[in-house]
């Protein structure tokens, strides 16, 4: 390399020097600005995103204690039904036990007169049925008190399936299909069916 060409090269190198520090200058101080504000929005995300995070932790710790206080109200409320059935259940036993008991008392006389007309020694059948017939009245009373009728329809009453039990059909003069008559009777206690009436029905050729 001459010296001509050596001092070419030399002066090449300082201009470019100089171009880089002139642009280096020109955008150091926006670049500065730039860092700066890049540098300022990331910690005010950064403490945003903090007190997001502990409002939302919050909002966790509040819903976990009213889901806690919800299932304790319910547990409560579970064991307060289960004893209320228990109670529910021992009262109606103790009911059921005091209206069987009521029952019995009441059926005490009518037994009492039972056992009397079976040990008389009457000899007067009159006599015996009276002491029956008074029997019957006393036990009727007593069936009156817990509500308890007899199912006794009349001939020529239509046929209820839920009241009565058609044991045959007979020659009747009643209407075909309807009661002819009562082959024993049924009871029904405020209005529950306790036992059908067993019946007979007519085939409608009596009269002809």
């Amino acid at each position: 390399m001459t010296d001509e060409e050596a001092t070419e090269q030399v002066r090449d190198e300082a201009e470019t020097e100089d171009t880089d520090a002139d642009r280096g200058d020109s955008l150091g101080p926006e670049s500065t600005k730039l860092v700066a504000e890049v540098a300022t929005e990331d910690a005010q995300l950064a403490t945003d995103l903090e007190d997001h995070l502990a409002e939302l932790e919050a909002d966790k710790r509040e819903a976990e204690e009213r889901a806690d206080d919800f299932e304790s109200k319910l547990k409560r409320k579970q064991a307060d039904f289960q004893n209320y059935k228990k109670r529910a259940k021992k009262r109606q036993e103790q009911m059921k036990d005091r209206a069987t008991e009521d029952l019995v008392e009441n059926m005490l006389d009518v037994r009492d007169n039972l056992k009397r007309a079976v040990e008389s020694d009457h000899e007067d059948v009159e006599s015996v049925k009276e002491g029956v017939r008074m029997t019957l009245k006393e036990l009727d009373r007593v069936f009156e008190g817990e509500d308890v009728e007899e199912i006794a329809p009349e001939p020529g009453v239509e046929t209820d399936p839920q009241r009565h039990e058609v044991m045959m059909q007979v020659e009747s003069d009643q209407p075909e299909g309807t009661v002819a008559d009562v082959y024993q009777p049924g009871y029904e206690m405020a209005g529950k069916v306790l036992r059908t009436a067993q019946v007979t029905v007519s085939d409608g050729n009596g009269g002809e």
